[in-house]
């Protein structure tokens, strides 16, 4: 590490006096407890640091070609304006979303089309927001090759953007920043090394190369027990360590018609299964004692129970449709699901009745249907929802890892053995595909396994498949 200059030592001090670095245990928007938390909005009331950050920042763009200046919102647009008026550099100024009046546009400000414009961010961690900005930025007709970040978490954000086509300049690193605060007197050292040990721990890899998918973080290979430690919902935590002890991270769909062909099926494939997801509303013979038998079979195979319900209504109806009428799907079913098209209001209503019982959800992220509408934006506002609420939520139903939070499980439908499509536009995919590439946890298999004339078998080769896939993915 290179010895920092007298100025970036002043700049550490300086932010460190004024409470732009804290230490202790700190909840992230993931969910996950960081050592350090980073708060750099309170150098807005400090000109005189917001004229250091500027002047640092400014030195770190030397070298670089740039018209205009476009600071990542919100943070980093007082650092973007100070470097701009202290150096009489235009500025454009990028929206987070889009006004539906006016000229609604998503970059406001003068500049020609094809000007170099150097983005400015504050903190870069996964390094996404940079790459947000830059998509906004080339939309509009502007080119983007650098960006500059006062501080550079050193969890692989760097690495990311690179792949994106930029090349980050970083004034400070935190190995650096901790290094001036121990040095100086004002960080202990067992602080300082548990820092070091959270940013090795937690680091982001090569983005996501799914075709329409927002870049998405690839973590460290962790195994389902290690990420079981890290789970803050109670299901989460207890399917990971289940599919851990028995060497499996299949789920059948056990898409049937009658309560008796269910209960048949489970106790068939119970020993090869994590999970047994079910469609309560389509069973012909439906009774209040089919969750207790279902039940039954799970403890006796040790597998977790998956109703399949997919709730879309506001807050109020989805609790009472989760905890009450026929089905009372709450007091018998570990996980269920919804579609977020109404808010996370959605997500408050199941948590009323779902985490007193100790229960999960999972969020409809993706679908494996042709033509599918949940993709892109709606996508997105999901996997904030999810990270809202790791209490409850556990993960989604999705084609393709989504996020990195190592309570989020990820599980995805439409594998089979054979990649290909239905008559109705299912699309199938490979468990090496699903696992291996897409680095979903979880493979749900339907007609693969209960319309095989030996339903057994067939889980148990879609489990070694799946598992297989799995451990390979570790050991890459």
């Amino acid at each position: 590490m290179a010895q920092p200059s007298a100025d970036v030592i002043e700049l550490v001090e300086a932010l460190h006096s004024v409470g732009a670095v804290k230490f202790g245990e700190f909840k992230l928007k993931s969910g996950i407890m960081s050592p350090v938390y980073f708060d750099l909005r309170v150098t807005v009331s400090y000109p005189k640091i917001l004229v250091m950050v500027a002047k640092q920042l400014y030195k770190a763009c030397d070298g670089a070609k740039y018209d205009v200046l476009c600071g990542v919102p919100y943070t980093a647009l007082p650092f973007a304006t100070a470097m701009s008026t202290d150096n009489n550099i235009p500025m454009v100024l990028r929206r987070k979303e889009a006004k539906d009046y006016g000229t609604k546009k998503m970059v406001e400000g003068v500049y020609e089309p094809g000007a170099l414009c150097m983005i400015v961010e504050d903190v870069v961690t996964s390094g996404a927001s940079v790459l947000e900005t830059s998509k906004s930025l080339l939309e509009e007709g502007l080119k983007v090759t650098d960006a500059v970040v006062l501080l550079d978490r050193e969890q692989g954000g760097p690495e990311r953007i690179t792949a994106g086509g930029v090349k980050l300049r970083a004034v400070l690193t935190v190995s650096t920043f901790i290094a001036v605060l121990e040095k100086s007197g004002k960080l202990d050292k067992p602080t300082a090394d548990k820092v070091r040990q959270f940013v090795a721990e937690n680091r982001f890899g090569a983005t996501s190369t799914v075709a329409g998918a927002a870049p998405v973080a690839q973590p460290a290979n962790k195994s389902y027990g290690e990420r079981s430690a890290g789970c803050e919902n109670a299901v989460a935590k207890r399917l990971l360590a289940l599919m851990e002890a028995k060497k499996t991270n299949l789920s059948v769909a056990a898409d049937v018609n009658t309560c008796a062909e269910v209960l048949a099926l489970a106790d068939l494939v119970g020993p090869h299964v994590c999970l047994l997801k079910t469609h309560v509303d389509v069973m012909s013979d439906f009774t209040p004692d089919f969750g207790t038998k279902l039940m039954a079979l799970a403890e006796k195979h040790n597998f977790l129970i998956f109703e399949d319900r997919k709730f879309a209504d506001i807050g109020n109806t989805v609790a009472m449709q989760y905890g009450g009428g026929v089905y009372k799907i709450a007091d018998w079913s570990h996980i269920t699901n919804a579609h977020t098209v109404p808010g996370p209001g959605i997500i408050d209503g199941l948590a009323t009745v779902g985490l007193p019982k100790g229960r999960g959800l999972l969020l409809l992220g993706e679908m494996s249907s042709s033509g599918t509408l949940a993709e892109g934006e709606y996508t997105t506002k999901t996997v904030a929802m999810a990270k809202a609420r790791p209490d409850f939520c556990m993960g989604f139903i999705c084609t393709h890892k989504l996020c990195d939070e190592p309570g989020m499980i990820h599980m995805t439908p439409g594998v089979q053995l054979e990649a290909g499509t239905d008559a109705l536009g299912q699309r199938y995919l490979t468990p090496e595909v699903v696992l291996g590439e897409r680095l979903s946890d979880v493979i749900i298999v339907g007609r693969g396994v209960y319309k095989a004339a030996d339903p057994a078998a067939a889980a148990a080769e879609y489990r070694e498949r799946a598992w297989l896939a799995y451990t390979a993915r570790l050991s890459a």
